[in-house]
């Protein structure tokens, strides 16, 4: 009745160990998978604002949490058979023997497989971050260059409006320093000119005494012009009227310096007064 009693038990603990081992064998498949980033679902290092509530990692942890709870409870079951066993009266057969260490070998190969795919994904988590964190540097250093381009050819713009600036400042500030210049010359003009009428103003008598010698110089110039004008129409009429009675040039020659003396020609008629006697 005793051995009866626990060959059922024997049975019903591997009955439940199978079960638990098949579903370990289920989980563990979909938990490779899950871990090497097959069936759609893998890691991925992203912000808290676009990773879904059901991301790749909160799903392999929760299955991790289950195939530990899974292979505890497996262990438990393998030493509540290897308990049973050694309740027996009789020392255990070499079939019973065997599909216990079955089982405790089955646990380890699960436990093994559960360890690496655990490692394995880890590792591969740590490469991605690794990655995503080289790519947001290259990023960043990318955006920091073309920001760095950007700011040098600004920098350069800027320089050469202020040097445009400069250059017109300088024509500006030429410009009036000529206007300044233009502005005292004119100053110094009105001076001057004003001197000149204060002194003007200050000695009527000079000035209408240079007044009075203008005027006189400009009548004697008129009368003596007057006189000279007169002179050689006189000459001109002698010298006529002696050609007209017949007297040779050496004639009136004679006479007209007898009469006007001997540089009448050239002192009253001019250049034009040997054209006039011959």
């Amino acid at each position: 009745m005793a051995a009866s009693v626990v060959s059922n038990g024997w049975e019903d603990l591997r009955k439940q160990a199978r079960q638990l081992e098949n579903e370990i064998d289920l989980k563990l498949v979909s938990f490779s998978k899950l871990g090497t980033g097959h069936g759609g679902v893998g890691y991925k290092s992203d912000s808290a604002d676009t990773v879904p509530l059901l991301s790749g990692e909160h799903m392999f942890e929760t299955m991790a949490l289950e195939i530990e709870q899974l292979l505890a409870k497996l262990s438990v079951l393998n030493e509540r058979l290897s308990e049973v066993s050694s309740t027996q009266a009789a020392p255990p057969s070499s079939a019973l023997q065997h599909t216990l260490q079955r089982h405790q070998e089955i646990l380890q190969d699960y436990t093994q497989e559960f360890r690496k795919t655990q490692a394995n994904y880890r590792a591969r988590r740590e490469r991605e971050d690794l990655l995503n964190t080289v790519r947001k540097d290259i990023d960043n250093y990318k955006s920091s260059s073309g920001l760095n381009r950007r700011m040098d050819l600004y920098l350069k713009e800027n320089e050469h409006i202020r040097s445009s600036d400069r250059l017109l400042d300088e024509q500006i500030n030429i410009a009036v320093d000529t206007r300044d210049h233009l502005v005292a010359q004119r100053l110094t003009f009105k001076r001057l000119q004003t001197r000149i009428n204060d002194i003007s103003n200050r000695f009527p008598v000079v000035n209408s005494l240079l007044q009075r010698i203008n005027f006189r110089k400009r009548r004697d110039s008129i009368i003596l012009g007057l006189v000279k004008v007169a002179a050689k129409c006189e000459i001109r009429t002698v010298i006529r009227f002696l050609q007209a009675e017949g007297h040779g040039v050496a004639e009136i020659h004679c006479r007209m310096s007898a009469m006007y003396g001997p540089n009448f020609m050239s002192d009253v008629l001019g250049s034009g007064a040997e054209n006039l006697v011959i």
